[in-house]
């Protein structure tokens, strides 16, 4: 029951008790009942001034706590002639103001975060209290490789993949740098905000690939510049030595003639062979800029199958193709993919099991090229160096086939993976 309605009801039964006594009066002295009767309505009239002095005071505090109810913070109170309520008014409509301004200063804080989360390259990702995933960005998402419907309000142990699962074993307040497959190189920081007085948990994924790749691509730069300046000076002027002791194998004795220039050959062949070991390096820091024209993907792809098939033969291996169109063109350089098909191609023939097969995908409509093959896949361990300067896995290996690889993609600004999933191993072209 409101307060007013109590004053109005207490206001009756006063005047009902004092009429009651009145009617005692009537009898005994009609004077005094027309004096108390006249009081009566004095008081009546006073009591319904008195009341609405009341009424309107609380219909007006009413209003305005509906509207704080309805988070309507535009309506205003408007004052009525009361100095105590107009003040408590005036002290409402101010608050309501502030409120209103905090409002409005909250939700375009709020867009502006929203934007800028969605338009920054760096991936953020934020969890809602019970450690599910509340809202990814576009990069994030991109970053991860599944549609974001398989992403949000899943636990990152519950999304799956090999970023996912370094960004949850990561510790609260710390950063650490993910490697994927020897590509792609994340620097995750792992924070928390508080969101009505409790803490939630964000992620924000930097890529670093473009980074440490220029670095990368320096370093060796530099050391193969030094080391093929030292040793190609050193052979050029040992090789001339050893061609000129060869002049000298006629003073020696019959017997011994035949081994010495044996021996010096061998040297002499050693040294070239170690000079074109330089030149290969060397051909890495020297890819010139694509010069691109229309390449048919399709035939360049059979083209080089057709060169690497002895090879494959002698595993017996079984070629597989699939494609979706019989012509899937691009603007590239052709002797450059050429290289890059052949190095993966050769790559796929030495990591395939005997009597395994050699598959190959086109895809015009989704612009992608897969060379998988089966065999006994890449270890994490090997996966994060494969494109590391000067790494291999088979035994004499120079490491200098994947670096090319990389060096001529990135010249086309092509996305690529390399990455084993179930029996197929398999390097994937976005053109």
């Amino acid at each position: 029951m409101k307060l007013k309605t109590k004053v109005l009801l207490l206001a009756i039964a006063i005047h009902a008790v004092f009429i009651y006594l009145l009617t005692d009066l009537y009898t005994v002295n009609r004077t005094k009942f027309l004096i108390g009767e006249a009081l009566i309505f004095i008081s009546l009239g006073f009591t319904y001034l008195l009341y609405n002095a009341i009424s309107r005071p609380f219909d007006t505090i009413s209003s305005g706590i509906e509207s704080l109810k309805d988070k309507d913070f535009s309506a205003k109170l408007n004052t009525i002639g009361h100095p105590e309520m107009d003040e408590l008014i005036y002290v409402y409509n101010l608050m309501i103001d502030q409120l209103r301004q905090e409002r409005l200063l909250q939700v375009e804080k709020s867009s502006f975060l929203g934007k800028l989360i969605e338009a920054s390259p760096s991936g953020i990702i934020i969890f809602h209290f019970n450690g599910h995933i509340a809202s990814a960005n576009s990069s994030a998402i991109e970053m991860i490789g599944l549609p974001e419907a398989e992403v949000l309000g899943k636990s990152l142990n519950e999304v799956g993949g090999r970023l996912a699962e370094e960004l949850y074993i990561l510790e609260d307040q710390h950063s650490t740098i993910v490697n994927l497959n020897g590509i792609k190189s994340y620097k995750c920081h792992k924070a928390t905000f508080t969101d009505s007085g409790y803490n939630r948990t964000f992620i924000v994924i930097e890529e670093l690939t473009r980074e440490i790749y220029i670095k990368e691509k320096n370093a060796y730069e530099k050391v193969i510049k030094i080391m093929s300046h030292e040793v190609n000076n050193s052979i050029g002027a040992i090789n001339s030595i050893l061609k000129s002791c060869l002049n000298y194998k006629n003073q020696l004795d019959e017997e011994d003639q035949e081994d010495y220039e044996t021996v010096l050959n061998a040297s002499i062949s050693r040294n070239h062979s170690l000079s074109d070991l330089m030149s290969n390096f060397a051909r890495v820091i020297r890819i010139p800029e694509p010069i691109r024209y229309e390449v048919e993907l399709v035939s360049l792809l059979r083209s080089v199958a057709l060169l690497m098939e002895p090879e494959a033969s002698k595993k017996e291996v079984n070629w597989l193709w699939e494609s979706d169109s019989l012509i899937f063109e691009t603007s590239a350089d052709y002797q450059q993919l050429e290289q890059v098909f052949i190095n993966i191609l050769k790559n796929a023939i030495e990591a395939v099991n005997p009597s395994g097969t050699l598959r190959i995908q086109t895809s015009s409509a989704a612009q992608t090229i897969s060379i998988g093959n089966t065999g006994p896949g890449i270890s994490n361990e090997v996966s994060h160096q494969l494109f590391s300067p000067f790494f291999s896995t088979t035994k004499n290996g120079q490491g200098i086939g994947l670096m090319l690889t990389r060096e001529i993609l990135y010249n086309h600004s092509f996305k690529f993976s390399l990455q084993s999933s179930g029996e197929w191993t398999e390097f994937k072209i976005v053109i």
